[in-house]
């Protein structure tokens, strides 16, 4: 996708501090981190958001899964931390490329919705 700036990220057209990569995912560093552990787990594969998930994505959000908690522990967040993934315009996604937040590092993160 042209305008996505993740796929400018996954392409090398605009640089990440890369925690991770390989065929099939990119996890680097947000650039506006909310707690001293929080970086995002992307599908090389532009997928628009949660919505668009389709069967055959299965083994690849699985792997996102999984990546993510390994990474999570590498960073130092092994009493816990906070996976998101926001969808739409009502779950405040911000870039319409499917990504997965990993957040921790905090002895207690903020509560997920202020009501």
């Amino acid at each position: 996708m042209d305008g996505c700036i993740f796929c400018k990220i996954i392409a090398g057209k605009i640089p990440s501090k890369k925690v991770f990569e390989d065929e099939d995912i990119l996890a680097f560093h947000d650039i506006h981190p909310v707690a001293p552990v929080h970086f995002m787990v992307i599908p090389k594969l532009h997928i628009e958001s949660l919505a668009q998930v389709e069967p055959g994505h299965q083994m690849l959000l699985g792997k996102m899964l999984a990546l993510g908690s390994r990474l999570a522990l590498e960073q130092g967040c092994g009493d816990g931390w906070r996976t998101v993934i926001n969808t739409g315009r009502v779950g405040r996604q911000e870039v319409y490329h499917l990504h997965m937040h990993i957040i921790g590092g905090n002895e207690v993160l903020p509560g997920m919705i202020k009501r």
